[in-house]
């Protein structure tokens, strides 16, 4: 068996974890709190995720004041221009303090409807006994992370990192590259597998191949036309889009 590569870092949100019915709650409960419109369904919450709190309780904001949904994913990347409207309507402070309000009660209701999608554990298992290292990447509250990897992959992740002040967020590669750090694996044997346009991101801009998995909070046909987005523009970055963890597992080089 010859392996194409030597890690694999996984997002968390979509790709692992179906974590949409305790994000979806736990934002509700915070709009609500905040006397805000809280009636999201789970559909339209993981829309808002991806790009870390912040940015997802901006997109709810920016939904009350009437930003369709088609708009919603330019809000935390370059160019944006929805957020400064939101900012403004709202006042800085409304957002953080609906953010702080999520972040102190999120990571104690994480885990009620949250659960590994199928084939994943046992996927992240069959890598580690042919010798992959493995972690997850998320823009999830760190505390959260850590909190769902021990509960659901215990000893599985040899690296798990969260949203910290510290470390700028993805799609900037600072967290991925700490965590190849980490696993002491260069960029060039590592693959990024994530379920988002920022994951397409993450991992162009850490220097990784990437595999998009459609199982998660992005529809196949918005992947695809991500991929060849990204694709077109060059710089090197290989794309595959899965249907199933086990093509997964074959793209590294494990033997079906």
């Amino acid at each position: 068996m010859e392996l194409r590569y030597n890690a694999v870092i996984f997002d968390m949100d979509g790709t692992v974890l179906d974590t949409g019915g305790d994000l979806t709650d736990s934002l509700n409960w915070a709009l609500a709190q905040t006397g805000h419109n809280s009636c999201y369904t789970k559909a339209m919450v993981t829309t808002f995720f991806g790009s870390g709190v912040a940015v997802a309780v901006t997109r709810a904001l920016a939904c009350e004041m009437g930003v369709g949904p088609d708009r919603l994913l330019e809000i935390g990347l370059e160019g944006d221009t929805i957020t400064p409207k939101v900012k403004e309507h709202f006042g800085e402070e409304e957002i953080d303090r609906l953010y702080q309000v999520f972040k102190s009660y999120y990571p104690s209701h994480c885990a009620i409807k949250t659960g590994p999608y199928p084939g994943i554990p046992d996927l992240i298992r069959d890598l580690k006994d042919a010798g992959v290292k493995t972690a997850v990447v998320s823009n999830k509250l760190d505390e959260a992370v850590g909190k769902l990897a021990a509960d659901y992959f215990k000893g599985l992740f040899d690296v798990a990192i969260g949203e910290k002040p510290s470390v700028r967020r993805k799609p900037a590669p600072d967290m991925t590259d700490k965590a190849l750090k980490e696993l002491g694996v260069d960029r060039s044997h590592a693959v990024y597998v994530g379920d988002s346009e920022i994951d397409l991101l993450t991992a162009r801009n850490a220097g990784t191949d990437c595999i998009s998995v459609d199982w998660g909070f992005r529809p196949r046909k918005f992947l695809e036309k991500k991929a060849r987005e990204f694709m077109q523009t060059g710089g090197g970055l290989t794309i595959r889009l899965v249907h199933e963890p086990a093509e997964i597992a074959e793209l590294v080089g494990l033997a079906r």
